[in-house]
């Protein structure tokens, strides 16, 4: 079947966006909730962990074990279940669950069921079909509750309601009770109560997910913070457990692990409220037998996905909805914009594989590759360039958009550019031209574009002489310094020359990275091999790769091995890659520089979001110091919008929603008191001096190096 071409789908995607986008208070009260969110899972990490990042490699080490044996630990589950009476059922897809589990309903004659949270019931469409077929089933987590009497699919996949607000939910519920119920929280909790515990106390079949499920002992962990599983699951008969075959991992000593990972990384508790290890059903006082367990586990083009290599690390996800919180787009327009049934980041290959490609493409754009959700995930998912495999794949099938064809070839047009810049300057503040731009290349006349220097910096580089000492830094210069300040390129040549480097400059390309935020991984793919087999080409032993640009250090570390499938080459550039902020405060530190003091002003920093990645603007911050400066950190936690060349866009899919994401941090900034900002970033630097109004400065042009004084 043929993919909707893109420009119907971007006029799609931007009218939903428009919607949200105007709704400014609703939009600060989901950023809100969502950082609170952030915020908690912090505090929690410091207090419970003297090695965050080792338990997040203990916890991807115990999905990839449980994903290596799918099949097998199916079988062990299955068994071990069987031994306790339990009927296990394994569903190919959505159609064959929602069919078990209603056959399951006509056998015991139900007529009402009970469901507590349960994303996999969402993406089979549970409710829908059983309602059609004349049977009733209750949610009864809170927030799923207010979302069926909604008539909603869930905004979060773990806060299902969080874009409610209690006047809303009050009106809901006054409909339910057939008066007006006052909107103070505790009434509206105490309704809840008391119609939920009459549905609990009649219904004939309890319907839960599963969080984990344990091979070696046939049972399933459900977690949640209100109960509602327990009272949903004990009193009827029969329970129905409805999980995905990638919740099953091989041991008890596993299911510890992930049933603390989960809350930390989700709400910011240490553990979960309730959690339920169900193995078998237990008889209830005065009951007469026949109780019963059920399983449907559920494939749905899990095991597919866990044979496409692109794809099977999102098997790895155990659904806290962290990546949610984090990301810039999300925490804007929100889950009923960024997303189908699953949202989010980590909702794009899932929604691509159980929902399909056309489904996911339909909010792949909302992602602007800040590679936030990566540096979050407990499980350490390269969830990014999963993304731009969708992307990829729907780029391949129905076409590029000609803005992001534009964007992705800027490296072209600047080469061309730099050969006359006399001529393209001025031609590119002419107001006619811009709009014309905009018109037919969707590049937004209201964002600069920077100017072409007067010569690149492999003229400027060509045209010096170094001094030569045994170590070499290999520079990598990306589009700023190559097209745009070369000066930049020199001084950090110069400072690394003085420190006993000689600077080399290979062959090369830029990074290539709006080809990943684009989808054209194939071209991404050729550039990646060019520029490793240059870069790899000029490295000796001992020898350091040194780029400037965050994002340029962020695709030769992360992007590139990746895409070359960790060749030997790429491997190599990727571990000899360090940004320039970084091997430059090392330098100071050993004395083997010097920085001269400037005047103090307080200068406030920004963390771009590939940096975080690398070293979260610490080398910045201790430069600043070194050179006196009152340097301190502003940030919202996120990205500030720009996200490469999305802020170039013209519309409510660029330029708009850019302005959205950063406004928060532009007036952080703005009551924050600096005389000026410091980034390394050179496409955040347009966006805030233009959201802010004040001076943004790259660390090399305020910070001046010289030899250490000797005595």
């Amino acid at each position: 079947m043929a993919l909707k071409n893109p420009k119907e789908l971007h006029r799609e995607l931007a009218a939903r966006c428009e919607k949200v986008l105007s709704k400014t208070e609703w939009r600060n009260y989901l950023r809100d909730a969502l950082t609170r969110t952030l915020k908690m899972r912090r505090e929690t990490i410091s207090l419970l962990f003297t090695d965050f990042e080792a338990f997040r490699d203990q916890v991807r080490e115990v999905k990839e074990r449980s994903i290596d044996r799918l099949d097998e630990v199916f079988e062990t589950f299955k068994k071990n279940c069987e031994k306790k009476g339990v009927k296990v059922y394994l569903a190919g897809d959505a159609e064959e669950a929602c069919e078990i589990i209603y056959r399951i309903a006509v056998e015991k004659g139900a007529k009402l069921l009970t469901k507590s949270k349960s994303m996999t019931t969402e993406e089979i469409m549970l409710n829908a079909y059983l309602e059609k077929r004349g049977v009733k089933i209750v949610e009864t987590d809170l927030g799923e509750f207010i979302i069926q009497l909604a008539g909603e699919k869930p905004f979060h996949l773990v806060y299902p309601s969080v874009h409610k607000t209690r006047y809303e939910v009050a009106e809901l519920f006054s409909k339910l009770a057939g008066r007006e119920l006052n909107p103070e929280i505790g009434d509206l909790m105490q309704f809840v109560r008391g119609y939920l515990r009459e549905v609990f106390l009649s219904a004939d079949i309890g319907v839960t997910g599963a969080n984990i499920a344990i091979a070696e002992t046939g049972t399933v962990v459900v977690e949640t913070n209100e109960g509602n599983d327990r009272l949903g699951s004990i009193p009827p008969k029969t329970h129905i457990v409805v999980t995905g075959i990638e919740k099953i991992v091989e041991k008890v000593e596993d299911a510890l692990k992930l049933i603390v990972a989960h809350p930390v990384s989700s709400t910011g508790q240490f553990l979960t409220t309730y959690v339920s290890f169900v193995s078998g059903r237990n008889p209830l006082a005065g009951d007469d037998g026949g109780r019963e367990l059920h399983v449907v586990v559920i494939d749905n083009g899990r095991r597919a996905m866990r044979d496409d290599p692109w794809f099977r690390e999102a098997l790895y996800c155990i659904r806290c909805g962290a990546c949610m919180n984090i990301c810039p787009t999300y925490s804007t327009v929100g889950g009923h914009v960024f997303g189908y049934i699953y949202t989010g980041a980590i909702g794009l290959p899932w929604t691509a594989y159980t929902h399909g490609l056309e489904r996911a493409a339909e909010f792949a754009p909302l992602c602007i590759s800040c590679g936030l959700c990566k540096e979050i995930c407990p499980v350490k998912i390269d969830i990014p360039m999963l993304i731009a495999e969708v992307k990829h794949r729907y780029v391949r099938e129905a076409g590029q958009l000609t803005t992001n064809r534009v964007l992705e070839n800027y490296e072209a047009f600047y080469r061309l550019a730099s050969r006359a810049p006399w001529f393209f300057n001025p031609l590119l503040r002419l107001g006619f031209i811009r709009a014309l731009m905009e018109r037919f290349l969707g590049i937004d006349r209201r964002r600069p574009i920077p100017p072409v220097a007067r010569k690149t910096f492999a003229k400027e580089f060509g045209e010096r002489r170094w001094t030569q000492h045994g170590r070499r830094a290999i520079i990598f210069a990306d589009f700023f310094i190559q097209f745009v300040r070369p000066d930049l390129g020199i001084k950090l040549c110069e400072a690394l020359n003085t420190a006993g480097y000689t600077p080399v400059l290979p062959p090369q390309k830029t990074s290539a990275y709006p080809y990943v935020a684009y989808g054209d991984l194939d071209k991404a793919t050729e550039v990646a091999e060019y520029n490793v087999k240059h870069l790899s080409e000029a490295l000796s032993e001992g020898d350091v790769i040194v780029s400037a640009e965050p994002t340029a250090v962020y695709a030769l570390k992360y992007v590139y091995p990746k895409l070359l499938k960790n060749s030997k080459e790429s491997l190599k550039v990727s571990k000899a890659s360090v940004p320039a902020s970084v091997l430059l405060d090392s330098l100071v530190e050993e004395g083997r520089l010097a920085v001269k003091k400037a005047e103090g002003f307080k200068v406030g920093i920004h963390i771009p979001c590939h940096e975080r990645a690398l070293d979260e603007s610490r080398s910045v911050y201790n430069l600043l110091r070194h050179a006196g400066y009152d340097a301190v950190f502003v940030e919202t936690g996120t990205c500030c919008g720009m996200a490469g060349s999305f802020g170039m866009k013209h519309g409510t899919l660029g330029y708009g929603l850019a302005n959205a994401v950063g406004e928060p941090l532009f007036n952080m900034f703005k009551e924050n008191g600096c005389k000026f900002v410091v980034t390394n970033s050179s496409v955040c630097r347009i966006h805030i001096e233009q959201g802010t109004g004040l001076a943004v400065y790259n660390p090399l042009e305020v910070v001046e190096f010289t030899a250490p004084h000797t005595r």
